[in-house]
């Protein structure tokens, strides 16, 4: 039930195609007053008032000149708003138009300058987080204050001043300092450098990010929290982690948390290359809504349970083998966060790849049979409503099958290649030379093609941008097998292996003109190997 509830929300979640407003345009295109400022760096100073659900603080942005232009925008989302900006010693002025504020910096930047922008009010609160998100307020089992904060889709600038695109990532990392009430603690990305007491009874609690860090990954975490170290040898040496949940779920750690990470962490290493933010530790950090992929503090909410939340999302029953957030959301540390899509429109390459982790890391741990017995169970949930990819420049994501779909797109590449060891060396190559990088559907398509040495480009059309599932057609006379690919783009031409009645296996190159094959051995019926994501139909009848 909770995972149909899921997919309803992400069917929900996404903006149809047919109304866009120019808010949605300011958010999602790299207009000129984007375009000419590259952010090097973001330090975020946040106040949280958790009675009165109000927050205050500033952005201070350090940035590079790319070009000359005087109007910087800035966005902000209602109903917080901006109270001052000041550039170099000056207050601004501004235009504020949707949730865009446009700045009037008035005098000639420098090659590498900064602004600092002052705001305040009472943030969005999440409805349905993470998928409909914003501020959670909550409640722990004891009654003591629960804050979290998630935003993907929704937008870092729902409680913070940005350049709110994915395009942009401080290329020199950023500070996040959080203060609150000196009862709770703070736990956010990177690593801890200072909590500092205040004469107000509030602490401020100062986090250093050493990596580029997608906005919509900042997060705070407010609670009573105890936090237990760990560590990992891994490729780039010793990994340090920590796990943070609610003070009363401690023995949790031991008893669930531990075994799967570390399982997760070793597969991931082997199959995508080393850990990508070594310099910023690995935390897992208990929240009161799902999870999230936030960059070294992964957001945890999966109630310490196998499957997802008690559930196996592909009802074959090994989904239950292993805790699903652990796994995927940490999954997100190398497609999502090391690799990063330019345009929400893209987000199938965070999330097809990243449901396709859980099959690797079940490959892993258990067998391909699981692991594929797994990923072939994903696709009941697939409802090719709509093609994988958005619309570009508005913000906008494409079909909630960019999980369960985009996994099994990757499953028939990886048949296509027929090769193994290959599909490994292209991920691992991906990770090294997109390394916190943002990306293109473009870039990602002509570098699996150039890598693989296949024609991969009509498979990717096909099940990026179109919703129909190809249709194999065939039919045996005399024992000549007549085959063509219907249901499908124009020079659509993926190969796939059939099973014989006789045990036998064999490769065909269908096109969408019929092609004939004779068969030996006296074949009298086949079938599609099961793993490629396609149907079939014997026309013989």
């Amino acid at each position: 039930m909770r995972f149909i509830i899921l997919i309803i929300v992400l069917g929900i979640c996404f903006k149809s195609n047919a109304q866009y407003s120019k808010g949605d345009s300011l958010r999602g295109t790299i207009n000129e007053n984007r375009l000419w400022w590259d952010v090097q760096h973001y330090h975020l100073n946040v106040e949280v008032d958790v009675n009165q659900k109000f927050i205050k603080g500033c952005t201070n942005i350090i940035y590079k000149t790319l070009t000359k232009q005087k109007k910087m925008q800035i966005d902000l989302q209602e109903p917080l708003q901006i109270d001052s900006v000041i550039f170099h010693s000056q207050k601004c002025i501004w235009k504020h138009n949707f949730n865009a504020w446009l700045i009037d910096l008035k005098q000639q930047s420098e090659l590498t300058d900064s602004i600092r922008i002052y705001y305040s009010g009472k943030p969005r609160a999440a409805k349905f987080p993470p998928w409909d998100g914003g501020f959670s307020w909550k409640k722990d089992d004891k009654g003591r204050p629960w804050v979290g904060v998630s935003c993907q889709g929704l937008g870092a600038s729902a409680w913070w001043p940005n350049k709110d695109h994915q395009y942009d990532e401080p290329d020199k990392g950023m500070q996040i300092s959080i203060t609150t009430a000196d009862s709770l603690s703070n736990i956010s990305n990177g690593k801890l450098v200072s909590a500092i007491t205040n004469t107000n009874h509030t602490t401020t609690w100062n986090y250093q990010v050493f990596n580029p860090i997608n906005n919509y990954d900042v997060t705070l975490n407010i609670g009573n929290f105890v936090t237990v170290k760990d560590s990992f040898i891994g490729k780039n040496g010793v990994l340090k982690m920590e796990y943070v949940v609610l003070d009363y779920n401690r023995s949790k750690i031991e008893s669930h948390l531990k075994s799967d990470t570390h399982d997760m962490l070793k597969s991931f290493e082997y199959w995508f290359g080393s850990y990508p933010f070594y310099e910023d530790g690995f935390r897992l950090v208990e929240t009161s809504y799902l999870g999230m992929e936030h960059q070294s503090a992964i957001a945890y909410g999966n109630k310490f349970k196998k499957g997802y939340l008690g559930t196996d999302r592909s009802r074959t029953g090994v989904g239950l083998l292993w805790d699903f957030i652990i796994v995927h959301e940490s999954g997100h540390e190398w497609f999502g966060n090391n690799i990063t899509c330019k345009d929400n429109a893209d987000m199938w390459i965070h999330e097809g790849f990243t449901t396709y982790s859980e099959v690797l890391f079940m490959e892993s741990k258990w067998n391909k049979d699981t692991a594929w017995k797994y990923l072939r169970g994903l696709r009941k949930n697939i409802r090719n409503d709509r093609p994988l990819i958005g619309n570009y420049g508005v913000n906008n994501e494409g079909s909630g099958d960019i999980y369960d779909k985009g996994a099994n797109m990757i499953h028939n590449i990886r048949q296509v290649m027929d090769n193994d060891s290959l599909f490994h060396e292209i991920l691992l190559a991906m990770n090294k030379d997109f390394a916190k990088k943002t990306v293109s559907t473009k870039e990602i398509e002509a570098y699996m093609i150039a890598r693989s040495g296949k024609d991969l480009q009509p498979i990717f059309d096909q099940y990026l941008r179109t919703r129909k599932v190809p249709v194999l057609e065939y039919k045996i006379v005399k024992g000549t097998l007549i085959y063509k690919w219907t249901n499908c783009i124009k020079g659509f031409n993926m190969p796939v292996k059939m099973i014989s009645d006789k045990n036998t296996s064999f490769w065909i190159l269908p096109s969408t003109t019929k092609k004939q094959l004779f068969l030996q051995q006296n074949v009298t019926s086949l079938k599609m190997d099961i793993n490629f994501y396609a149907e079939e139909k014997n026309v013989s009848h």
